[in-house]
């Protein structure tokens, strides 16, 4: 096995390399370059000195990661025969992915490794640019990196914007979170003599600007809370603020028993949103539900219990475990493998003592119907169930008949008691269908208010009083309602 040196050209043009790469690279019989478009080179080869690029490889692909591999089997090849030169440029370990590639080689013994200096084009970069990086830096590759991945309050320098092109996508990415005209500086050839700094709003970055394999772009960080409302970390802080002795006093004053209400009221009105299909609706009740999520956990988090960290770690670490068809080696064919092993390991991991009873987990206190959904599911499981739907049915039919007879000749007590057990018979029959019996109900009430809505519309644009017409009259708007709501749908 022969050893394969790898070098840096460092950042800038030929007065900044070191001494040692230059004896290096005179020494050599043969230097691999990844490419020749390079200052250093373009000095060199007035020198006499000749290469070998891997630039014909770009020109094969149509995706960056099939050329860096292409490029690192060439010189592992190479170097089965001959000590190999490879000469990159900046520094070999910094947004190099053929020299990450080699390594990883030389971590399954197919190859030695020996990496020499250059300078790195950041440290050119934090001098042009006037920025300590003890502030706090993100290093991305401009042809990968997601927005998701990125820190608004960092400053965020975005290698591998070659041509218009990376340019365009760079732009479209950082548009995900950044505003249009947020200032951003495009900095090419940084530390040489042909070093050029030009700062644009974001959407010019694509259109009227030179890039190329020496550029680097420059985005500052936020310095106002309200550019950065596109970062997660801005609303966790806007909801401490609202907690602070400085905050709000309502929502200070809250506990999780106080605001149950209001997460239930908040889940409803954006199921509502789902069922209208209003988009913008969604978005806003959505985050309503998000300010309920962050809210509790700020809460825990003042009372020194839990915090939002420890929610993302509860569900993440139960979605991988649920999921080990994704996650894991199991394999599956179909949906239905999907619940079936999502119920066994949800089984697994709550094991009832013997203490505890099986309804215990199935209550919910904000609804009884969900209560009673549940409950008569957890029964199903252990085969407390009618052998078939017709059971469920005439459990129905018995129940409305009792009911029935109760309101003849019954009490209150034993009315309320036997409608109770019709309203039961009628959450089994939703989940036998497989009905979710909160949702229904929560459709129907919408469905009503729209309906009653048009209904107290027609009053007001007539007589503007409900007592000024009579049930049949109120009944045809009613129709009315119906027809237009069925259009509609």
């Amino acid at each position: 096995m022969h050893q394969l040196t790898i070098i840096g050209l460092g950042a800038g043009d030929f007065e900044q390399l070191p001494m040692g790469v230059y004896k290096a690279l005179k020494a050599a019989k043969k230097v691999y370059v990844r490419t020749n478009d390079h200052p250093v080179l373009t000095e060199l080869a007035k020198e006499g000195l000749t290469f070998e690029s891997f630039d014909a490889v770009y020109e094969k692909h149509d995706d960056f990661l099939p050329v860096y591999q292409e490029i690192a089997d060439s010189l592992l090849q190479a170097a089965e025969k001959d000590e190999v030169i490879y000469a990159v440029p900046g520094h070999p370990l910094v947004a190099e992915m053929t020299v990450q590639l080699l390594i990883e080689a030389e971590k399954e013994g197919k190859v030695s490794l020996k990496i020499e200096g250059g300078q790195s084009f950041l440290d050119a970069v934090f001098g042009a640019l006037r920025i300590d990086p003890i502030d706090g830096f993100e290093l991305v590759d401009g042809s990968t990196f997601s927005i998701h991945e990125t820190n608004m309050y960092k400053h965020l320098l975005i290698a591998q914007v070659y041509d218009q092109f990376s340019a365009s996508e760079v732009k479209l990415t950082l548009m995900e979170k950044y505003p249009a005209e947020y200032l951003v500086t495009i900095v090419t050839a940084a530390g040489s003599k042909d070093e050029q700094l030009r700062t644009v709003p974001l959407f010019e970055l694509d259109h009227g600007v030179e890039v190329n394999n020496l550029t680097t772009v420059y985005v500052p960080p936020i310095k106002r809370r309200e550019d950065g409302l596109r970062e997660w970390s801005t609303f966790r802080d806007i909801i401490g603020v609202l907690r602070s002795p400085e905050g709000c006093p309502w929502d200070r004053a809250q506990t999780h028993e106080s605001l149950k209400k209001y997460m239930l009221e908040e889940v409803h009105e954006f199921l509502q949103a789902v069922d209208e299909q209003d988009e913008d609706h969604m978005i806003e009740e959505l985050g309503d539900v998000l300010l309920q999520v962050f809210l509790q956990a700020q809460i825990a988090e003042d009372e020194g219990f839990w915090n939002l960290e420890d929610v993302l770690q509860g569900v993440a670490s139960k979605i991988i475990r649920r999921h080990p068809h994704v996650f894991g080696e199991v394999k599956v064919d179909n949906a239905e493998d999907v619940v079936k092993n999502w119920e066994e390991i949800k089984k697994e991991e709550h094991q009832p003592t013997k203490t505890e009873p099986l309804l215990k987990e199935g209550y919910r206190a904000t609804s009884s119907l969900q209560t009673a959904y549940n409950y008569q599911k957890i029964a199903a499981k252990v085969g407390f169930e009618w052998p078939d739907v017709e059971g469920a049915w005439a459990k129905a039919k018995e129940e409305w008949e009792e009911f029935q007879e109760e309101i003849k000749d019954g009490t209150d007590e034993t009315r309320l008691d036997e409608f109770g057990d019709v309203l039961s018979t009628l959450v089994n029959l939703a989940r036998v269908y497989k009905i979710p019996a909160e949702e229904a109900m929560i459709h129907a009430n919408a469905k009503f208010a729209k309906r009653f809505g048009y209904v107290e519309q027609k009053v007001m644009a007539g007589r503007k009083d409900f007592k000024k017409y009579t049930l049949e009259e109120l009944d045809e708007f009613w129709e009315e309602a119906k027809q237009l709501q069925s259009k509609e749908s």
